[in-house]
């Protein structure tokens, strides 16, 4: 989401480049969605921001820029599709409609560098301070359509300088609708180590076979296709919408003693009258974290009266999970594209906000069943 100097005083935008997979080039290539990408085609990219603290000088900031656009179009080069854009399969009609990512040679990454004045790290990425939104997403760059068709960009990157100090913020956009989690942090481990003169990166390289996914019931590409609205069903841009300027983003810390005393707590509660016989649910540290804030999220709500729905109406949380391994026949680990599904824990609101230990027990119960631990 940058903008330019006549936009904002803050950052503005120093130069602009198309990043390209290295030597030798690749054939084009069509890589058509499965149903479980299709899902993702209209939802919001996935942004993220990296940050760094750099002591060294101008000349070697300059260094670094350069040694990032290299190793990104060496991982270009392994991560393909994510050069390419997304578009409506030439040939199909509205009724039908199939959509692919195109590559051929020529395609690239949008790579913006951009400077930050009076940004200080320090007060970007702390602890505890909560931030507007708005003033990070001047780090994350936006998807632009494809140039020269009415596809969409499946990946953007931003470096910007924070200046005075000169450190710097890396912000990375992802069209979901291209791949997962594991996806994409696979692409972002693979241009680390390219970065750091890796010789070969410690990932294993992707798997880029769309037929690997077999629908469990046919027609559920059609389905999904039926679902969308009439009028978008032959776009593939998104509609991203600006965050509003009372969001605000912070991150607290939990400390490895506290989330241990956390995960110990969990597995000793148990539910009166059960005591002896009641096999506790596998509380991993995520599973007791996630448990933890449900819980208080809906403690917070009930004191301060916005709790809506009666107190035993059910309350339902969703995790996104990786279905590689339970998919028929089971998908490669390195598959690269979407594979995921919903976890959803549910519980009435009133064991859920209890006081004590009951509600994060109730919480973490719930989460963990709808994972299957």
């Amino acid at each position: 989401m940058a903008q330019n100097s006549s936009s904002s005083s803050c950052l503005r935008v120093v130069d602009t480049a198309v990043v390209t997979p290295s030597d030798p080039p690749l054939p084009p290539s069509s890589l058509p969605l499965t149903f479980l990408d299709l899902q993702w085609i209209h939802s919001p990219p996935v942004e993220r921001i990296f940050f760094y603290r750099l002591t060294s000088t101008r000349d070697a900031t300059d260094h670094l820029i350069s040694d990032l656009k290299r190793s990104l179009s060496t991982a270009l080069r392994i991560f393909f599709p994510l050069a390419g854009h997304l578009r409506v399969t030439h040939g199909c009609t509205i009724a039908a409609t199939r959509h692919d990512i195109f590559y051929e040679p020529g395609d690239g990454v949008a790579f913006t560098l951009a400077e930050y004045d009076g940004a200080d790290l320090g007060d970007l990425a702390s602890d505890h301070q909560p931030r507007q939104v708005a003033e990070l997403a001047r780090l994350v760059p936006r998807l632009h359509p494809a140039v020269g068709n009415d596809g969409a960009a499946l990946l953007a990157v931003q470096a910007t300088v924070l200046q005075p100090r000169g450190d710097l913020a890396l912000g990375v956009t992802v069209h979901h609708a291209a791949c997962d989690g594991a996806g994409s942090t696979g692409f972002l481990h693979t241009w680390a180590a390219a970065c750091a003169g890796a010789e070969e990166s410690l990932q294993p390289p992707p798997v880029i076979d769309r037929t690997l996914v077999v629908e469990p019931v046919q027609g559920l590409y059609d389905h999904y296709t039926r679902n969308l609205p009439k009028h978008r069903r032959d776009r593939v841009r998104q509609d991203v919408a600006r965050p509003a300027p009372r969001h605000v983003h912070a991150v607290w810390r939990a400390a490895a003693a506290r989330q241990g005393r956390r995960r110990r707590r969990g597995r000793a509660a148990c539910p009166d009258g059960t005591r002896g016989h009641w096999t506790p649910p596998r509380c991993s540290t995520l599973v007791a974290a996630l448990g933890f804030v449900w819980s208080c999220y809906l403690r917070a709500k009930a004191e301060s009266g916005n709790g809506a729905g009666e107190p035993e109406s059910p309350t339902y949380f969703i995790i996104p999970v990786d279905q590689r391994p339970w998919m028929k026949p089971p998908v490669p680990a390195a598959y690269f594209g979407n594979c995921i599904g919903p976890a959803i824990g549910a519980a009435p609101k009133r064991d859920i906000a209890s006081a004590g230990d009951g509600g994060p027990f109730t919480a973490c119960t719930a989460i963990a069943e709808g994972i299957g631990c």
